[in-house]
């Protein structure tokens, strides 16, 4: 699959194999990332702005490793991803073997404030700040420390969308995109009254304060 065209399909069916939590945290917001929404991300980031592909590549909070695991599937140099949970970062070290990346990627179980470097582009799907308020906030703040070209993902709305973009320019970041898409949210705790439920989400394009 690497450095050639993938088709968006081929790509969501092996991001299918790649296992989700088992045991889930509410408090943490661990929502595995559907397929298809992963998948359109990384196209949209390696096919269409050249962001992945023989790059260094860090994924912030990256659960089971879909993001991460599927940047290398399509050529990234390198990829690393972030937890603090042991065990989503324990999945994602036998997920990226059973991909065949596995000397392509590293798994580090920290708190994201505790990442430095410097990357080409950063991958993520932040908590939505729904069970913790702000919870995404230090998403942001450190994915501009890290990245040149930052991908991340968050709840839709005009409101919010005028407050991540704020955000992001006071801190030195610039938004160059910001594109549409539906994610589906499926039953995984008691307080979830529906079977699945579809939420309109943004993918943020920006420009990290390593830029130029």
């Amino acid at each position: 699959m690497q450095k050639g065209l993938v088709r968006k399909l081929d790509l969501e069916k092996a991001l299918l194999e790649i296992a989700p939590h088992p045991t889930p945290k509410a408090y943490l917001e661990q929502y595995t990332i559907p397929p298809e929404v992963a998948a359109e991300i990384l196209y949209t980031a390696t096919y269409i702005y050249d962001d992945v592909i023989d790059k260094t590549i860090i994924d912030l909070g990256c659960g089971t490793g879909r993001l991460a695991i599927g940047a290398a599937l399509l050529g990234a140099k390198e990829a690393t991803g972030i937890d603090s949970d042991r065990v989503a970062a324990k999945i994602a070290l036998i997920n990226a073997e059973k991909m065949g990346v596995k000397e392509k990627t590293s798994w580090v179980v920290a708190d994201i404030d505790a990442v430095c470097g410097s990357f080409d582009t950063v991958l993520q799907n932040p908590p939505f700040g729904i069970q913790k308020r702000k919870a995404d906030r230090k998403f942001i703040k450190k994915s501009l420390q890290l990245g040149h070209r930052i991908y991340s993902l968050h709840k839709s709305g005009k409101q919010n969308r005028g407050f991540i973009k704020r955000f992001i320019e006071k801190r030195g970041g610039r938004v160059t995109g910001i594109f549409p898409m539906q994610t589906t949210i499926p039953k995984l705790f008691e307080f979830h009254t529906r079977r699945k439920h579809n939420v309109g989400v943004d993918l943020y394009q920006v420009e990290g304060k390593t830029c130029g």
